[in-house]
């Protein structure tokens, strides 16, 4: 695959390996400026798509922007199905789930904003085509909605917390206005990782910034050293180093109730039978107890376990889709010219990482029995009525045209009054008849 760039002014033609040039946003300095070092009295140049007449190259084009759609769809409607299943469901409205509409709102964004916008531009072989302004919009976009979904993650590991180790102090704890307060904290602190410092030009060097006035049509994100520890660190590192302690915390304490309850069944059953030994009342004790500890205890522990399992597998995909690309980001900004990255390394990494917002409704939807059962009732109510508004309109026709005849038009109401009839008489005999059928069916 080769760039062919030229000058307007000056004609000069030459041409740049893709292997010196990244499609993706983020970029080292040597990397872009090695790339496209042109001449500096213009900048205006013109890219084209020179596929070599490969079958494998174009093959794996053809999958990679498969992949990439397939990641964005399955975000935005994968999110979205959270959101309306919350909307529906009442038994779905508690204090977690809020933090798990505003998690599925943010990856939502992700997939409008940062990933609709990447993809434009690795179909496009690296040229930005939406001007100088809107590459600062995107990158800040990235950033803010990126980080606001990886907060989010943090704030349920924190609520799932204090839900199991502190059972009883959880509704205290957790209050409607603190969750106001977490909210509106994770929705607004990435802008001060991602908006206030693209657009006052902290995050870059100045040798950056003059490459960027004068190739506007390459939009690439190189970070200094300084901005690369602080962003990674609010986007990830710490939000990451919180989740490991509250699962840590939340397993260890998972594990102490199981223990506890398996001593208490052991005592429970020594109790028993020292009391059959002793002939004072053996199997009324044996019922007694089973009947007030086993059940309650059994099912409050199998839903902690559970919850704890979720949130283990909710960690497991975050680390294993945003750990490869911070450390990539982390290691890149800090070495520096001496660890170059390729286009496909780059682009593999980045994309990993936005498959987080479109895993996470999967592992609700898996893993979940609330979230299973409301996410098909959700899909059966609108596939019934995508049915419906298709068999309706057999009596609900268009108006024809005047130069039809209305016999056409009599006939075809006739018709439908008689199919509605013989439904209504088919409807009233079958309930004279058989009217348990009809309580079955209510």
């Amino acid at each position: 695959m080769k760039l062919e760039v030229f000058n307007i002014n000056t004609v000069d033609n030459f041409t740049l390996d893709d292997r010196e040039l990244s499609t993706s946003m983020y970029l080292t300095d040597s990397y872009v400026n090695k790339s496209l070092e042109v001449n500096e009295s213009s900048s205006d140049f013109v890219y084209s798509n020179q596929f070599q007449d490969e079958p494998f190259v174009v093959f794996l084009v053809i999958l990679k922007c498969l992949i990439m759609l397939f990641v964005i769809l399955a975000a935005i409607f994968g999110n979205l199905l959270v959101i309306v299943s919350v909307m529906r469901h009442r038994k779905l409205r508690v204090i977690t789930n809020y933090f798990v509409v505003s998690l599925a709102f943010a990856d939502m964004l992700v997939a409008i904003w940062a990933m609709c916008f990447n993809f434009s531009v690795e179909i496009a072989n690296g040229k930005w085509l939406f001007g100088y302004f809107m590459c600062d919009v995107w990158n800040s976009l990235d950033v803010y909605f990126s980080t606001a979904s990886i907060l989010h993650l943090c704030c349920i590991s924190v609520d799932r917390y204090y839900a199991i180790v502190q059972p009883l102090d959880y509704p205290l704890i957790m209050t409607t206005g603190k969750l106001g307060i977490m909210l509106a904290v994770v929705w607004c602190s990435p802008a001060l990782v991602s908006f206030l410092p693209i657009f006052m030009g902290w995050y870059t060097t100045q040798d950056h910034m003059d490459f960027r006035k004068r190739f506007p049509k390459v939009c690439s994100f190189t970070v200094n050293k300084v901005y690369a520890v602080i962003s990674s660190s609010v986007s990830f590192w710490i939000p990451g180093v919180i989740m490991l302690y509250m699962y840590y915390r939340i397993y260890v304490e998972a594990d102490r109730q199981e223990r506890m309850l398996y001593r208490s069944k052991v005592a429970a059953l020594l109790l028993d039978k020292h009391l059959q030994i002793n002939g004072i009342m053996g199997e009324v004790m044996r019922e007694r107890q089973s009947i007030q500890m086993q059940p309650m205890a059994s099912s409050k522990m199998k839903r902690e376990r559970k919850a704890a399992r979720t949130l283990g597998i909710i960690m497991s995909a975050f680390l294993a889709c945003w750990l490869p690309f911070f450390l990539w980001y982390i290691i890149t900004a800090l070495c520096g010219p001496s660890c170059p990255s390729s286009p496909p390394v780059v682009a593999a990494v980045f994309w990993v990482g936005y498959f987080n917002s479109a895993l996470n409704p999967l592992i609700y939807a898996y893993f979940n029995r609330d979230f299973r059962t409301a996410f098909r009732k959700t899909l059966d109510s609108c596939c019934r009525s995508l049915c419906g508004n298709v068999g309706r309109k057999c009596c609900h026709r268009p108006r024809r045209e005047h130069h039809h005849s209305n016999a056409s038009s009599d006939i075809h109401m006739n018709n439908c009054i008689k199919s509605t009839s013989a439904d209504v008489l088919r409807a009233h005999q079958a309930s004279s008849s058989r009217p348990e059928d009809i309580m079955i069916e209510t």
